[in-house]
């Protein structure tokens, strides 16, 4: 039974959630929560290490762990409230390693996001994107850690789903090399439901409050609109990549 905060595991822990470049110099971040910690294991990625508190109970889990031989190191409700994100953690919480992007070569759908900040609206994208069958999702250097704890849980699992990776502008490029790329602008010349789905394709959501930036305005080849009413300035941006997003998959 881990008792103190003090403990080498837990301050690792703790740092982990905290700091983007701690998980970038350690290679390593915190899964909390039944969910993610059981769609790693799914996807055959280990922890380093698992630490649980007396009161958690999960027979699908615990049977998972105990296949895959992961060691339980048992702390207490009070050192797990200190290193948890979460106001009521569940009882669970492993460091594991931070997965590769695996990006596939030859992508046929691809989602670009640029300067998407908030990590509630980022997971909830990539959770999205997992949902329509994207082949790979690439964040501009602009966009929020995609590995931070709130991102991590709006995924909901999508990081083990869907190849993604934080790219420089110029590799976007190149990784979009002949594709027709699609920019979301409320004031694209073309519908989103009119645009010609089939073959490969690129889209590119922007932030919200300030849209693309000059680099992804310059990748677009197309520039497309989702129709609005009574005046509505602008969707969320969680919201618009939904609803291009599955409307483009209905065309292979």
């Amino acid at each position: 039974m881990i008792t103190s905060t003090a403990n080498e595991k837990v301050k690792l822990a703790k740092m982990l959630q905290g700091a983007a470049k701690i998980r970038r110099k350690e290679g390593l971040i915190v899964l909390e929560g039944v969910r993610l910690v059981r769609d790693a294991l799914l996807t055959n990625h280990l922890p380093a290490f698992l630490l649980i508190t007396a009161s958690f109970h999960d027979e699908a889990i615990t049977l998972m762990m105990q296949e895959k031989r992961i060691e339980l190191l048992e702390v207490t409700d009070e050192v797990m409230t200190h290193i948890s994100d979460t106001r009521q953690p569940q009882g669970i919480l492993g460091v594991f390693p931070l997965p590769p992007p695996n990006l596939p070569p030859h992508p046929a759908h691809l989602l670009i996001l640029d300067s998407i900040r908030d990590p509630g609206n980022l997971g909830t994208i990539l959770r999205t994107a997992a949902a329509a069958g994207v082949d790979s999702v690439l964040l501009s250097p602009t966009c929020a850690d995609a590995f931070a704890p709130k991102v991590l849980r709006s995924g909901m699992g999508a990081h083990f789903r869907v190849p993604l990776a934080s790219l420089s502008w110029e590799n976007i490029q190149s990784y979009c090399s002949g594709k027709s790329v699609y920019i979301a602008d409320g004031a694209g010349e073309t519908r989103y439901d009119a645009v010609n789905w089939a073959g490969e394709w690129a889209l590119i959501i922007g932030s919200e409050a300030h849209g693309a930036g000059d680099a992804a305005q310059t990748l677009a080849t197309h520039r497309i609109r989702i129709p609005m009413a009574a005046d509505t300035e602008s969707l969320n941006a969680a919201v618009a990549a939904a609803v291009i997003l599955f409307e483009a998959v209905k065309h292979p």
